[in-house]
């Protein structure tokens, strides 16, 4: 799997829907700060 495409599908997706990496971290009952790992493929490494 490449991370890198992986997050920017996160990323365009989370965006296309007007979310906040916040916004959507609250509906997938994990932090903010998972989010942000997805989406620069710091947590697929």
């Amino acid at each position: 799997m490449n991370h890198y495409i992986t997050g920017a599908v996160i990323k365009h997706l989370r965006e296309a829907k007007h979310l906040t990496q916040a916004q959507l971290a609250e509906k997938l009952c994990v932090s903010d700060k998972a989010v942000s790992k997805w989406e620069t493929g710091v947590s697929l490494r």
